[in-house]
């Protein structure tokens, strides 16, 4: 949640940090601001997009060489104006934001106010902040001093950037639970939720670990722990480019990202399947192959999206690879007291790798002896450092907040660790084994085909943009799929959806159906498919109006559905990444059609970093 971006140097700050902004817009879009030093501390700030601020304050002076900035999704307070960030201190010396929650501020509070202090937000952030000064003025200590005593009495997860009227080069820095990126240039300095704002000045960066605190000015980046310990940073050089992060000629990030699915989920696999060899070379599973071999049991822990490819992961592990697997949400286990066994081996899937709840999750479940091993898309995440192994997805940035493209990475990845575990323990026949990894290796030219059809699917959200409700239904494999399209519809389009397995349907949700239901059937040919014809059929019979995924040669369902959307043939495990693209597409141009901001639906975030 939210976005942070700062800088010092010799440019011109407050054009890097706007432009920062608006690259960080996905973690979070109800108000944002910008905290410039130049003579004097300037705070501009406003309720609503980046635009609007940029609109709000032509002709105010914003010359200086050292800044913040802030895009916020908001926790504690609604959005407004006086709840934007940057906050200011009592005694307007000081600015802070925060990406984050500090759980115990309601105390903190309490005491400042007895103090005498008041509050212009209503924010955890403004108590912090205050909390911070209080202590430097009552212990006359310096802000580093200030601000080391102050996190270590906060609970809670944050990435605060600090900056002071009277240092007017330094930005001082800390992060627990949340990510920082520190860009290092020649003679100047970039901060970021992520790498995205400083990709143009330098692929030189630092992520800086939970519990430590930056000191940065444009020539000298200090790094130390709470205990006043120097480290050295690590300065890690930036495998991205520019263009990976705009539109590039398409409309929306979302759609663009859709159809950058075949080089995405080629690239997943480039390096690690060799059908023709009949190799998959993934060193995270190798690293820990006993393990792998040993596993009594496999527990996948995720949320949202990534939930969901956990969902299809247990389906395919448990049937190449004969590990019992459980699918958790991380939100649920974190809270609840699981059975861990020693040896257990837990995936942590997660796009960002920053997922606040899977993160606390992976963390306790290593505190209790289990393996983590992580599946994520960013590169010196939180969750791919304290992992054990695992495997990075390359599916690039993802913008949208609505997850494709990392989706169907994660497919690919968590089938790749299946084939390679399958094959060590000998529970998969050699041709077996030989078909997956060539129909996997297929996959990317096969989106390709199926794309060039995406007008089908534009009909199609035409026709039914209207209905305030939707039903989406699969089995086996494709059941995760009908969960995966409802989740997409209900997040792009803002119409109800709900996903059932389809031998469900008549346990509750056929109460539903009526000539104005559309019901989403991913009917591709498996085991399973005689089946979902007759749950079609019963649809049918109670004139609901039924939208068939569809295997190319399928002749019996497209006589029963009201529309039908052709995907090349598959094995019904690789067939799941095939039959996700068309919902994708269904879901963005419902809500291209009601006229959603289908980049940045309401209420939502890219990256969840707090509970």
């Amino acid at each position: 949640m939210c976005g942070i971006v700062g800088y010092t140097g010799p440019r011109e700050a407050y054009p890097i940090i706007i432009k920062g902004l608006k690259r960080l817009e996905y973690r979070g879009y109800d108000s944002t601001g910008v905290a410039l030093l130049n003579s004097g501390l300037k705070v501009y700030k406003k309720k609503g997009r980046v635009a609007e601020l940029e609109d709000s304050i032509v002709g105010k002076d914003l010359h200086a060489h050292t800044g913040i900035g802030h895009t916020r999704w908001a926790t504690h307070g609604e959005p407004s104006d006086r709840n934007a960030h940057p906050h200011t201190s009592r005694s307007g010396k000081l600015a802070m934001i925060h990406n984050g929650i500090i759980e115990n501020y309601a105390q903190l509070k309490q005491d400042l106010t007895k103090k005498g202090y008041q509050f212009k937000s209503d924010t955890d952030t403004e108590v912090l902040l205050n909390f911070i000064e209080d202590i430097k003025e009552n212990n006359q200590c310096n802000l580093e001093e200030a601000v080391r005593i102050a996190l270590k009495r906060v609970t809670g997860a944050y990435v605060i950037l600090l900056i002071a009227n009277d240092d007017p080069d330094t930005i001082i820095a800390a992060r627990k639970g949340s990510p920082l990126v520190i860009g290092v240039g020649k003679g100047e300095h970039f901060l970021g939720s992520d790498a995205s704002p400083m990709l143009e000045y330098t692929k030189e960066v630092v992520y800086v670990n939970d519990y430590e605190l930056a000191i940065v000015r444009p020539d000298e980046l200090i790094l130390k722990n709470l205990g006043n310990e120097k480290i050295t940073p690590f300065v890690t050089k930036l495998d991205m480019e520019l263009a990976a992060i705009e539109k590039g000629g398409y409309d929306h990030f979302m759609l663009k990202e859709i159809f950058e699915q075949p080089s995405t989920i080629h690239d997943c696999l480039r390096g690690r399947l060799d059908a023709e060899a009949g190799l998959i070379t993934m060193s995270g599973i190798t690293n820990n192959l006993e393990h792998f071999k040993n596993a009594n049991r496999i527990i996948i822990i995720a949320c949202g999206t990534s939930w969901h490819a956990g969902l299809v992961a247990e389906y395919i592990i448990e049937e190449l690879c004969r590990i019992p697997v459980e699918v958790e949400y991380a939100s649920e286990f974190r809270y609840r007291n699981p059975i861990v066994n020693k040896g257990d081996i837990i995936f942590a899937i997660s796009q960002s790798g920053e997922t606040a709840d899977t993160l606390v999750a992976i963390e306790k479940a290593k505190e209790q002896g289990a393996i983590i091993f992580g599946i994520v898309n960013v590169v010196g995440s939180s969750i791919a450092r304290i992992s054990d192994g695992g495997a990075y997805t390359h599916a690039g940035p993802e913008i949208g907040v609505a997850s494709t493209k990392a989706f169907t990475a994660q497919l690919a990845v968590l089938t790749m660790v299946a084939l390679k575990i399958a094959k060590e323990k000998n529970t998969i026949s050699e041709a077996l084994y030989k078909e997956l990894l060539f129909e996997l290796a297929e996959v990317p030219e096969k989106v390709e085909v199926l794309l060039k059809s995406a007008d089908t699917i534009k009909a199609i959200a035409e026709k039914y943009k209207d209905s305030p409700n939707a039903l989406f239904l699969g089995r086996g494999y494709n059941f995760p799929i009908a969960l995966e399209g409802a989740l997409k519809l209900k997040e792009i389009s803002y119409i109800h959806a709900e996903g059932y397995p389809a031998a469900e349907m008549k346990h509750g949700p056929i109460a539903l159906v009526d000539e104005n239901l559309p019901v989403v059937f991913v009917a591709t040919k498996d085991s399973y498919h005689e089946k979902i014809v007759s749950n079609i059929q019963e649809i049918k019979a109670r004139k609901g109006k039924v939208i068939a995924i569809i295997t190319e040669g399928d002749e019996t369902t497209p006589t029963l559905a009201d529309d039908v959307y052709y995907v090349p043939s598959a094995h019904e495990i690789i067939a799941p990444m095939l039959a996700t693209i068309p919902l994708q597409l269904l879901s963005y141009y419902v809500g291209i059609a009601k006229g959603v901001d289908v980049d940045k639906p309401r209420n939502l975030a890219k990256s969840v970093t707090v509970e």
